[in-house]
């Protein structure tokens, strides 16, 4: 029976080591792909893209151990919250990933154009935030404490101010100005996947929660009413 628990519990903690790195890797992620549009720099936002890979890979190996211990071990309560919620934690990490990745792709076509450095600043500042969401976050499952989690959760508004205040500047600049109207898109798609990406980072706060406590955040996310972008 020891011998049994012993395996059990290294099950466990290779998904939860797994885990940790994902977290590492799309945080990094993030923060290449943001700087990567501030610096222009084309090689990095290359590099962010070809990384990609990596994440999706560990997200599948979560996932096959995570369904393999749930099979052979049918795990109960605490445990069973813990194997579950790192495969939705997964999922969440690789669509960050996944977002940079489309961050980075715009960097590319941005990186061709006239530079326009007060939005550009605007985006990495909301970068900046977002990355730091996704910190704490991150920091909040590796120590697993609750309250900073619920930090996060009630800090989601934040971002989507930011993301509000960078729409009205890009529409500011495209009536102004037509010809900044194809790099102003190509931003306004960059600020939408940094509030997604803080969206996700909320996620991860609110399955953390639960795993923990057993119980669902029953109030209503702080959130403004992010704006759509016109353009697709």
């Amino acid at each position: 029976m020891e011998h049994t628990v012993r395996a059990y519990d290294e099950e466990l903690d290779a998904i939860t080591a797994e885990l940790a790195r994902m977290g590492g890797l799309a945080e990094a992620e993030v923060a290449d792909a943001i700087r990567a549009i501030a610096r222009r720099d084309v090689a990095l936002a290359e590099t962010v893209i070809s990384r990609d890979a990596r994440l999706d890979g560990l997200e599948s190996e979560i996932e096959r151990k995570a369904i393999r211990l749930i099979a052979l071990r049918q795990p109960v309560a605490d445990d069973l919250r813990r194997t579950v919620a790192a495969m939705k934690i997964s999922t969440n990490l690789e669509r960050c990933g996944d977002l940079a990745k489309n961050i980075a792709k715009r960097a590319l076509v941005i990186a061709q154009a006239e530079p326009i450095t007060p939005l550009t600043s605007s985006i990495e500042r909301m970068g900046e935030l977002v990355t730091t969401r996704l910190k704490e976050v991150l920091d909040a499952l590796a120590s697993r404490e609750v309250a900073r989690a619920v930090s996060v959760w009630m800090q989601d508004h934040e971002v989507d101010e930011h993301y509000d205040a960078i729409f009205r500047e890009l529409l500011t600049y495209m009536m102004g100005d037509p010809r900044t109207i194809t790099a102003c898109a190509h931003l306004l798609f960059v600020a939408k996947n940094l509030e997604r990406i803080g969206d996700h980072a909320t996620n991860i706060a609110e399955i953390l929660h639960y795993e923990i406590t057993g119980a669902e955040l029953t109030e209503k996310r702080p959130k403004s009413d992010a704006l759509e972008p016109p353009v697709r």
